[in-house]
């Protein structure tokens, strides 16, 4: 053994772990929760017991299937944090975390926090722990995996089961116990800040949390967050007909062309392609977007709008509970974008809206070259 740490205990590698295992968990989340959309759909029921198995059903076989899918999420999330630290060698101790999070109630929050530990864990042993020659072999598949769900076993169970559960308990009782208008406000700020950079690191922390909670069964958030990322591209797109409409152009053509593109993006839930269009133009922009985002937001949480499944677009909203609903929040929070983009961009030039080298003011600048001379 080198007896040198190999890997490194920092914010950015955190996030990249749990970015990772965010990546092996999506496909499992999207399945699960598709399969209990399409259950309830057809009017399936859940079966948690052997003897309503007589009674089974294609679509309760199909909702059941997926409540299983969804209650392996703490595993994965902790095996795959795990993996992502320590390679093969964490996995197994990682999933044996997120089934102790999962015994203890302590949903997805528990799960990320004993993968990453037991992860850390298997990776110290792996740095540090010198074992004779004839023993190396059995190192990955053996000594690190029991050693690491021993202590990280301890852990859990002795010292963070007991907090975990208890912060779990408080932030899903805080959730299910707001009001209409305090779910208003909750939906505005969660679907404000989830839009602020189109689906980059600042938006990665409310989508995490909406992610989290759908893992505790509350799908609330879930449905701001698939409706907020539409928003953007939708409403740049309304922003630019409506422009059209009353004549007051706004974009430049290679924004024109770049919405054509960020249009199809949005309503597949890929808010990315509105970065083009909102660097020529930032603050106007992202005040446009997040405000029309936080609008989707409220309307959605309040009217108790939720979605099983994390991601899709427009074709995951007949699966949400009150699609009616959904589609509102959503051509409502784009309709307001769209209206203040109009409303606060600068109206263009002919020759500004071609992309020609021109100053923003109609007037030509003179330049005063009284004090310049050449020697």
């Amino acid at each position: 053994m080198s007896g040198k740490l190999k890997g490194k205990f920092t914010i950015a590698e955190i996030k990249k772990h749990l970015l990772t295992a965010i990546s092996y968990l999506l496909p499992l989340i999207v399945a699960s929760g598709l399969l209990i959309a399409i259950g309830n759909l057809t009017g399936g029921t859940t079966i948690s017991s052997l003897d309503d198995l007589g009674s089974m059903t294609v679509p309760s076989a199909f909702t059941t299937l997926g409540g299983m899918g969804m209650g392996l999420i703490p595993a994965f999330i902790g095996g795959y944090i795990a993996y992502s630290v320590a390679d093969r060698p964490g996995i197994a101790p990682g999933f044996l975390m997120g089934e102790i999070a999962s015994f203890l109630g302590a949903g997805f929050l528990g799960g990320l926090i004993g993968g990453l530990i037991v992860g850390y864990i298997a990776l110290v042993i792996e740095s540090y722990l010198k074992v004779p020659k004839w023993a190396q072999a059995l190192m990955p598949m053996m000594i690190i995996p029991l050693l690491s769900a021993m202590l990280g076993a301890l852990i859990m169970f002795f010292i963070l089961g007991g907090p975990l559960t208890m912060f779990t308990a408080a932030l899903t009782n805080f959730i299910t116990g707001l009001d209409q208008s305090q779910k208003a406000l909750y939906g505005f700020v969660i679907g404000w800040i989830g839009c602020l950079d189109y689906g980059g690191a600042i938006s990665k922390v409310p989508n995490l949390i909406c992610d989290g909670l759908m893992a505790d069964g509350i799908y609330g958030p879930e449905g701001i967050k698939v409706l907020a990322a539409m928003v953007p591209p939708i409403g740049v797109t309304l922003g630019w007909l409506l422009s059209k409409a009353i004549k007051k152009p706004i974009f430049k053509q290679t924004e024109e062309e770049n919405i054509k593109v960020a249009f199809p993006m949005g309503i597949c839930m890929i808010s990315e392609g509105v970065i083009p269009i909102a660097m020529n133009d930032l603050v106007r922009t992202v005040i446009s977007t997040s405000i029309g985002c936080g609008v989707c937001g409220a309307i959605s949480f309040s009217m108790g709008v939720e979605s099983m499944v994390p991601s899709g677009g427009v074709f995951v909203i007949p699966a949400m509970t009150n699609p009616l609903w959904a589609v509102v929040a959503l051509l409502v929070g784009s309709c307001v974008t769209a209206l203040l983009l109009v409303l606060i961009k600068k109206r263009l030039t002919p020759e500004q809206v071609n992309d020609l080298d021109v100053p923003e003011d109609d007037e030509e600048q003179e330049v005063d070259l009284s004090g310049f001379s050449l020697s």
